[in-house]
């Protein structure tokens, strides 16, 4: 592997900034990286979404006890989503990534359903991560090479978008524009997003397929930790994201679906909420006082605490969740 000094921006050009996070990701976070151009297709069309020789071992790896004739079929469901348009395509995928692909299969003497798995959630390194660049995908004559696509069990998960920091004219609102166009040529694509990075080097923000630019964010911490917010770099939404327990526990609990917009948490969220669960399970065996979550205005208070009941329905048994709002809406809102 060649040394190159990512802190100098002056002479690092787009393909060193792609190669510089697949460095992060496959050295610091474990991932396999695959060099697009050399991946067995499934056929010469280039219209696969799926890393053809990942997803089908991969399920049958995280499901043990389930018939290949059934990852089979949920394989099969996956191709076929159907909806009508790419947004309600990728609310049933993110459905199918969060709590499993419901599937029917014939022995040759009877029907079977199962439910099938596409991520273990609870054993987070039984995944396969993968981070491939320069990936064809081929859609109604349109060919287009997106720079980096983070692959978990075959499926293209996250999908980043650089522009090349030494140059001027371009920066992360190009990028985001980047996004935008994909979307409406390889939109089959994003059936299975479940956000987008996009970064210039100085600006790393995320987003869902859904945002408008000013949604897509930075996410400015590591651990939960605020001091050094104000500098953080490209590195931080790796290191804060992408690791594996990490980013498995953002696809099942922090990435929602309100009416037609696509929610993912921001980072001040995301932290918040995994601190206030932490301080319930530790009032449930103390004196029973859990704390106080503080937002300000407009960050999301109703959001966390969305996905703050989520969590605690998870985690706790049958637990009885008392909501109190100050305004009308707010019911309508959160009971949404």
């Amino acid at each position: 592997m060649i040394a190159v000094d990512y802190s100098s921006s002056t002479s690092f050009n787009e393909d060193a900034f792609e190669q510089g996070i697949i460095d992060h990701l496959q050295t610091s976070l474990g991932y396999e990286h695959l060099y697009g151009p050399d991946v067995a297709r499934s056929s010469d069309a280039f219209d696969d979404a799926f890393l053809p020789d990942v997803i089908g071992p991969a399920l049958e790896s995280i499901n043990p006890t389930l018939n290949r004739r059934a990852i089979d079929a949920s394989i099969t469901r996956l191709k076929e989503i159907e909806g009508s348009d790419l947004i309600a395509k990728n609310s049933i995928f993110m459905d199918m990534l969060q709590n499993g692909v419901e599937t029917s299969w014939f022995d040759g003497k009877e029907e079977h359903t199962d439910i099938v798995r596409l991520v273990d959630y609870d054993n987070p390194e039984k995944n396969c991560f993968h981070v491939v660049n320069q990936w064809t995908y081929i859609e109604c004559g349109t060919n287009k090479r997106p720079d980096v696509i983070v692959f978990v069990n075959g499926l293209p998960l996250v999908l980043f978008e650089l522009k090349s920091p030494a140059r001027a004219d371009a920066d992360s609102e190009d990028a985001y524009q980047q996004i935008q166009n994909y979307k409406r040529q390889i939109p089959s694509l994003f059936v299975y997003n479940a956000f987008c990075v996009t970064s210039d080097m100085l600006h790393t923000k995320v987003g869902t397929i859904t945002a408008n630019e000013s949604r897509f964010v930075e996410w400015k911490s590591v651990d939960g930790s605020y001091e050094a917010t104000q500098y953080a770099d490209w590195k931080t939404p790796l290191d804060g994201m992408f690791p594996k327990e990490r980013l498995i526990d953002i696809l099942k609990n922090f990435i929602l679906f309100s009416e037609d917009a696509k929610i993912l948490a921001g980072y001040h969220q995301y932290f918040a909420v995994n601190k206030a669960l932490e301080s319930v399970h530790e009032a449930i065996g103390g004196d029973g006082k859990g704390g106080v979550f503080w937002h300000t205005q407009g960050s999301g208070k109703s959001l966390s605490m969305v996905f703050l009941a989520h969590l605690l329905e998870e985690k706790l048994d049958s637990p009885t969740i008392v909501v109190i709002t100050d305004r009308n809406d707010l019911d309508s809102q959160l009971f949404a």
